[in-house]
């Protein structure tokens, strides 16, 4: 796609329209309402309101705090990989609002991507990198969790330190996150093994059925997203690896602020380990990931060793906070980022090229 193409408005994705995500807003703030409601008024949950209602209101200050270190950390990294060049007004705008999405579209993180896939169209940038940086985007800001499941896992399964969790769980999860990881940094190679190249399977349209293209296509697109990833790990892009790093460090220290705000914080390997298998929660397609993030966390921060009443209360004051600051902020940043977008202009269009070479995989004939 061109720069000129690129300034051709298109129209905002249904999921993604203004009423979509207002409604989905009203029914996260409904949600959590009724939360309060069965808190406050639920026989059994006394143990829990005791733990609210003696908070260190100075550590929840610091959940606040490191929650916007958290969300920052997310823009940095963004603009780290899409586009280096872009202003950081701008990158602030597409990355608090992609969060703000992310919140309110339950499609496990893909919402925000799509969001910011758009805008940088809109902006001047071509499909081709958006595709494949929103690939190197995912594995970069995923790899601190598989990290940490894979090196945190080893570490409890070893016996080391209190809050060990059952040991043959520990291991399966820990082995997966290995798996993932060791996959994800061979899939350039296995790709060129087929010897897939880019636009072969849009060469082979009248030979090939369409789903089987799209396949192709996407395999391309994940090969050269990786292989991106690489690129910029190698290079040190400043704000790429902090920046990945901080999204998940801080956010993973807002969660050990609520506990020490809520009766102290969990044994530390433990309280790593159990925060990353209990994000596996917000797969579940729920408005902010609301029952499936907060039950996963409150599950595994259990079977890991924590108080069951501690648990509950400190994921959710951590939760109330990790969604209410993107949704609040991010809000904000779509109004002035759809200003931005009306006044004109390509701010992504003078994005610099990838540096070094990428692998170019080639298809032999059918």
């Amino acid at each position: 796609m061109t720069t000129g193409d690129a300034r051709v408005p298109e129209p905002l994705p249904e999921g993604l329209r203004t009423a979509t995500l207002l409604r989905r807003t009203a029914q996260l703030a409904a949600v959590g309402l009724i939360g309060i409601l069965l808190i406050s008024t639920l026989p059994g949950l006394g143990e829990v309101r005791e733990r609210f209602a003696e908070a260190d209101p100075g550590w929840l200050v610091v959940l606040v705090a490191l929650e916007i270190a958290s969300v920052l950390s997310f823009v940095a990294v963004f603009r780290g990989v899409f586009c280096a060049r872009m202003d950081w007004g701008f990158s602030y705008q597409v990355g608090m609002a992609a969060q703000a999405t992310n919140v309110l579209l339950p499609v496990g993180g893909v919402g925000g991507l799509a969001l910011g896939a758009w805008v940088l169209r809109q902006s001047g940038m071509s499909t081709e990198r958006i595709a494949r940086r929103s690939v190197a985007f995912f594995v970069i800001t995923s790899a601190p969790n598989f990290i940490c499941a894979a090196v945190f896992g080893f570490v409890l399964v070893s016996g080391v330190g209190p809050g060990a969790g059952p040991a043959a769980l520990t291991l399966a999860l820990a082995l997966l996150a290995t798996a993932a990881i060791v996959t994800v940094s061979l899939l350039p190679w296995i790709l060129s093994l087929f010897d897939i190249a880019p636009g072969a399977a849009e060469a082979e349209a009248g030979r090939m059925r369409r789903t089987v293209r799209l396949v192709r296509v996407a395999a391309v697109s994940a090969g050269q997203g990786v292989a991106d990833a690489w690129v910029l790990l190698r290079t040190r892009r400043p704000g790429v690896i902090s920046g990945a790093v901080g999204y998940m460090a801080f956010d993973l220290a807002a969660l050990g602020a609520a506990f020490a705000a809520l009766g102290g914080p969990p044994p530390f390997a433990a309280f790593v380990f159990a925060y990353v298998i209990g994000q596996l929660g917000g797969l579940i397609p729920l408005p902010g990931g609301v029952g499936g993030t907060d039950g996963g966390l409150i599950a595994a921060m259990t079977l890991y060793g924590s108080p069951l009443a501690q648990a509950t209360a400190a994921v959710l004051a951590y939760r109330s906070v990790q969604l209410g600051i993107p949704v609040l902020l991010g809000s904000i940043a779509f109004v002035q980022l759809r200003r931005t977008l009306a006044r004109g202009g390509a701010p992504a269009a003078l994005c610099e090229p990838v540096t070094g070479p990428l692998p170019v995989m080639h298809l032999p004939p059918r």
